[in-house]
């Protein structure tokens, strides 16, 4: 069983733009997002200028995960924020020197805790690549039911692939 790490979730500071620039134009993750194009420093600048760090204008939030030693490793989102339904899409992407070592799920957990204790969702889901086995993992491992499942959802820039939409009633 993998150890719980100790993790924090916080706002993107300026500081972070090299790990962003690194994580959005890692083409191995492209087939598994949404991203299929690489993105310049100065575009990712703006949208770090451009978030106003509240969910209900932006309807998302990009968050940091740090280890127990305040090291970046990874991003968290929550995104299409709906408060009128109560519910939204999250992601979730660790480095890859820091993979499997439990830094995902201690993530989820917070961006759980944060969901139903700050924002007061009913739910959370997650599209997730059929590929993507590591994920699909994650999320069944922590209650979340495979709710539905779409055909040719996501596109590499070559092939398209299937996805998931797993769901999680907090």
């Amino acid at each position: 069983m993998k150890q719980v790490q100790q993790i924090s979730l916080r706002a993107m500071e300026p500081e972070d733009l090299d790990l962003l620039y690194r994580i959005e134009n890692d083409e191995s993750m492209w087939g598994m997002s949404l991203t299929n194009v690489p993105y310049s420093r100065f575009v990712l600048h703006e949208f770090m200028s451009d978030t106003t760090g509240d969910i209900y204008t932006d309807k998302q939030v990009r968050l940091i995960v740090e280890d127990d030693r305040h090291q970046p490793i990874g991003l968290a989102d929550i995104m299409k924020f709906d408060p009128k339904n109560q519910k939204a899409e999250i992601g979730i992407i660790i480095c890859k020197s820091c993979r499997c070592q439990g830094y995902a799920k201690a993530a989820v957990e917070r961006l759980h805790q944060y969901a139903h204790d700050t924002l007061h969702l009913h739910q959370l889901y997650a599209v997730v690549a059929v590929e993507n086995e590591a994920s699909l993992h994650l999320f069944q491992g922590m209650d979340y039911r495979q709710t539905g499942s779409l055909s040719d959802w996501l596109f590499d820039g070559k092939t398209y692939h299937d996805a998931i939409v797993l769901q999680r009633l907090l």
